[in-house]
């Protein structure tokens, strides 16, 4: 582990006041204590991480993002307070990559019905969370290209009738499916596609609340076998004409793209590479001195980068998050792809370096950092970083740019 004094000293450089440091202490003891031990049997057997979730819950950190007069912590991009919730991501990430993703699509999911849902809708879906411990996510994943010899094909339609929409067909990559009692679902009137796979109209695109209790609802959890991040249960949900009455509805059409929501939650998922990083970086600390290594000149050359990375990731998210601090949303949204970016980068660095200082005996089972190799790996390719560089690249030459899903 980090020293005490270390953490103190890092924690100055990153401005946190003590309130916000007790906050993020409280999720790392937990993260330490509770979460890490469970996370080699959630990985196993590819199974959501409830029990995680219930201690969240009592712990009353369930609902970071809910404004303070609902009962929730009142964190979030458009308050003064978006980088305490990332460092509690981030601890989050250091025990269980997979549980910190079905925490960033809970938390993204309030942070949408905080700034897109009316009142009545927020005081009934808040009070959920606040009192009961609901746990929401949000679906867009209708990806038009197939898999090698997978038949199926992944999408959904809408029709209008009274009183609300019937949605039809199905969404993949659907994280927390059979964990969540709630989803939001990005859907298109023109079509298959979502919001992330259509180029249809901004006005054509609707987001909706789901309640996944209803039986029309069902989970195929047979797709879902990959190398990493298993339990985040990112299942294929099929929709059986599925009713979704109008006041379940979230927005206007296109309000999502429009006012760049998604752009808010780019860095949080830099938050969870940064937790990979410094969960790499704490096992080898302790391996190498463990294994008594720590006079090899090329471990200490690891070592020392390692410690650079973790550091310098910090600091980019203090960076973007001071940004959305300050007001200044513009410059806070291409930050937060720079700094998802360089975060990808430095963290799958990092875990190599652990790797390398450790030996191949690091990446047996259960060594913690071989799920961290391959929850990372896989996590990482949530968006194309060719296309975030290239992004990058449109903003600095002045051409016209998606800050949202990187499209070509």
């Amino acid at each position: 582990m980090v020293t005490t004094s270390s953490k103190n000293r890092i924690y100055a450089q990153l401005e946190l006041t003590s309130d916000q440091q007790q906050l993020i202490d409280r999720v790392s003891v937990l993260a330490h204590e509770k979460f890490a031990p469970r996370a080699p049997h959630y990985d196993q057997t590819a199974s959501f991480p409830a029990e995680d979730f219930d201690d969240l819950f009592r712990a009353g950190l369930h609902a970071p993002v809910i404004p303070r007069e609902h009962g929730g912590l009142g964190l979030g991009p458009y308050t003064d307070d978006i980088f305490t919730l990332w460092m509690m991501t981030k601890e989050l990430a250091k025990a269980d990559l997979s549980l910190a993703r079905c925490w960033e699509g809970h938390v993204n999911s309030l942070v949408l019905l905080e700034g897109m849902a009316d009142e009545n809708q927020k005081a009934r879906w808040f009070k959920g969370v606040v009192e009961h411990g609901d746990k929401w996510v949000a679906w867009s994943g209708e990806p038009q290209a197939r898999k090698p010899g997978e038949a199926i094909r992944f999408g959904t339609t809408l029709e209008r009738v009274d009183g609300g929409y019937i949605i039809d067909g199905n969404k993949v990559f659907s994280t927390s499916a059979g964990g969540a009692q709630w989803a939001i679902l990005l859907v298109n009137t023109s079509g298959p596609g979502g919001v992330r796979h259509t180029n249809a109209s901004l006005d054509t695109q609707l987001l909706m609340a789901c309640d996944l209790s209803d039986p029309t609802v069902q989970i195929d959890g047979s797709w879902w076998d990959p190398i990493g991040m298993r339990a985040t249960v990112s299942y294929l949900v099929h929709f059986r004409r599925t009713f979704i009455p109008d006041t379940d509805l979230i927005g206007y059409p296109g309000q999502y793209l429009k006012e760049g929501w998604q752009t808010c939650f780019i860095p949080h998922y830099a938050a969870t590479f940064l937790g990979a990083a410094e969960a790499a970086y704490e096992y080898a600390l302790k391996y190498i001195k463990t294994q008594g290594k720590v006079d090899d000149p090329y471990v200490q050359h690891h070592l020392g980068q390692m410690s650079v990375n973790v550091e310098t990731a910090h600091l980019w998210l203090r960076h973007v998050a001071r940004l959305w601090e300050t007001g200044n949303y513009q410059e806070a949204q291409l930050g937060g792809s720079r700094a998802r970016h360089v975060v990808e980068h430095l963290a799958e660095e990092t875990v190599k370096h652990a790797i390398r200082a450790c030996g191949a005996r690091s990446l047996n089972r259960p060594s913690a950092l071989e799920r961290i190799y391959r929850d990372l790996s896989f996590y990482v390719r949530h968006d194309n970083d060719d296309h975030i560089l290239a992004m990058i690249g449109k903003s600095v030459l002045g051409l016209a740019h998606d800050p949202s899903f990187y499209k070509p």
